[in-house]
């Protein structure tokens, strides 16, 4: 399994107070995959920074999601969450299967924090497709599908990452001749 660069890539996912253009990240999460093939996560709820518009909170997203504009009042704030995430991505490129909302959720959470977003951000599919083979794809996509997507951003971004788990599996197995 060490052919695909596993390591160099973490799956990210945000949940928001909305889809609005003025709308905030309200959680993170984020997935790898460990040197020994574990998924890891980290997950923070965002309590919303000061300048962040009360009016882009969604109740419609909210039933999404499950969480309670209330529930971001104690969760910790922008500061330590923006630091928290990228010391956990440090060295590593964000695969995303929606970027445009995860940069721009990434880029308000970093401008609130006042800290510099080094973050490369990449298309999940993309990379994917570039990656796997069409065996191990279907294999991947397959996987995907059966897990449930909760609409929470850490158990989100480690249902990428154990889907890409499950594609490295069955690219090591085609490789060692098992069907």
């Amino acid at each position: 399994m060490t052919e695909i660069p596993f390591l160099q890539f973490a799956f990210l996912d945000f949940e928001a107070s909305s889809l609005d253009d003025d709308s905030w990240p309200i959680e993170v999460g984020l997935s790898w995959i460990d040197q020994n093939l574990d998924v890891q996560t980290f997950q923070s709820l965002i309590r919303p920074a000061p300048e962040w518009p009360e009016h882009a909170w969604s109740p419609r997203s909210a039933k999404v999601h499950n969480i309670l504009r209330r529930d971001l009042d104690d969760a910790p704030d922008v500061h330590t969450v923006a630091n928290d995430l990228l010391k956990a991505l440090h060295g590593r490129t964000a695969l995303s299967d929606a970027p445009p909302f995860e940069r721009h959720w990434l880029d308000r959470l970093c401008a609130a924090a006042d800290v510099t977003d080094p973050v490369s951000l990449l298309d999940f599919h993309t990379i994917t497709g570039r990656i796997f083979s069409s065996v191990a794809l279907d294999f991947l996509y397959e996987r995907l599908e059966r897990i449930n997507a909760p609409h929470r951003a850490g158990p989100d971004s480690a249902r990428f990452a154990r889907s890409w788990l499950a594609g490295m599996r069955r690219e090591t197995e085609m490789k060692m001749g098992v069907k």
